[in-house]
Order: C-alpha cells, then structure tokens, then sequence
C-alpha cells in the first residue's frame, strides 16, 4: 500500500512539475508593477493613436505589450495599407522596442 501511494504522489509530482515551471516564468515577466505599468501605458498610447485616426477598423486591433516594449498588434484589416498603419503607429509609439504585425487582411464579405 505505502509503494502505490509513493508512486501516485511520484507521477503527480511529474505531471505537475511542468505547470508550476510554467506559472512561476509568468510571474518573472510582470514582477515589478512599474513594469507592469509601462506596458499597460504604451499599449493605451498606442490604442489612442489608434483611435484617433478615425479608421473603424483599426478599433477592432489588438495590442500587447511585453515587459521588454516589444509590442504584437493581431486582429483584422480590410487591407494591407491599414495594416501598415497601425504596424508604423506602434513604431512611432514611445518605449516601443519591436513590432509584430499578426494582423490579417480580410477584405470585407
């Protein structure tokens, strides 16, 4: 009986190792707030200026900051020029370091 419950506590332990690995590198990216507060404060620059291009679809992109300033913008344009604009807005954008562009052109049905 104490072999099956070492073993059940052993395989636990092994299919759990991982997650936890995983949780605690989470942590290490957004462990001081004013990180925290510099990447929540390019990516709200970079949705005002956004914003303020009065382009509809630009509304709809997504952006993330990382720790580091690097920025992904994802979601969908009706071309490519707009996708370009927002891809340059980022760039233009204070504290930004890199710029992914995952946003996906789909013209209108």
């Amino acid at each position: 009986m104490n072999i099956k419950l070492v073993t059940t506590c052993f395989a636990i332990g092994v299919l759990l190792g991982p997650i936890a690995v995983f949780a605690a590198e989470g942590e290490v990216d957004r462990a001081h707030p004013a990180d925290f507060v510099k990447d929540s404060a390019i990516t709200v620059k970079i949705k005002a200026k956004l914003a303020d291009e009065k382009i509809k679809s630009l509304l709809h992109i997504s952006v993330d900051t990382d720790a580091k300033g690097a920025v992904v913008l994802s979601g969908n344009t009706p071309s490519q020029a707009e996708s370009d604009k927002a891809a340059a807005i980022a760039k233009a954008t204070a504290g930004v370091t890199s710029v992914r562009n995952d946003i996906v052109v789909k013209k209108p049905d």
